[in-house]
C-alpha cells in the first residue's frame, strides 16, 4: 500500500523554525521526484520546493527561497523540509508529493504549520 506520511508540523512563533518530514512506503521512493506543497483555506495549493530523483537538483518557490532547505534520504525513504525564519504567512497545511517521470503521482495527507505573530 502506497503511503506518504508527513510529520513535524506545529505551532511556532514568527521567526522560529520547523522541520517537516515525509516518509514514503509502498513504492520505489528513489525513482520519484519529491516535493512539498502547501494550502491555506480559500487559496489555491502552491508549490513550495522539489528535490529531484537522486537529489541532484533542488528548487524553491520564491517565498521560501533562502529560508528553507529540502533534502532526501533514499535509504530511509524520507524527504525533509527545514523551514527557518517562519512568517505568519507561512501558516498552511503542508503536503508531501511524489511524482515519477512516467506520470505516477502520490500525495500525503498533510501536516499543519501555524506561525503566530
Amino acid at each position: 500500500q502506497v503511503q506518504l506520511v508527513e510529520s513535524g508540523g506545529g505551532l511556532v512563533q514568527s521567526g522560529g523554525s520547523l522541520r517537516l518530514s515525509c516518509a514514503g512506503a509502498g513504492f520505489r521512493f528513489s525513482l520519484f521526484d519529491m516535493s512539498w506543497y502547501r494550502r491555506t483555506p480559500g487559496k489555491e495549493r502552491e508549490w513550495v520546493a522539489t528535490v529531484s530523483q537522486g537529489g541532484r537538483t533542488v528548487n524553491y518557490a520564491d517565498f521560501v527561497k533562502g529560508r528553507s532547505t529540502i533534502s532526501r534520504d533514499d535509504r530511509e525513504r524520507t524527504v525533509t523540509l527545514q523551514m527557518d525564519n517562519l512568517k505568519p504567512e507561512d501558516t498552511a497545511k503542508y503536503y508531501c508529493y511524489a511524482r515519477a517521470s512516467w506520470g505516477v503521482e502520490y500525495w500525503g495527507r498533510g501536516t499543519q504549520v501555524t506561525v503566530s505573530s
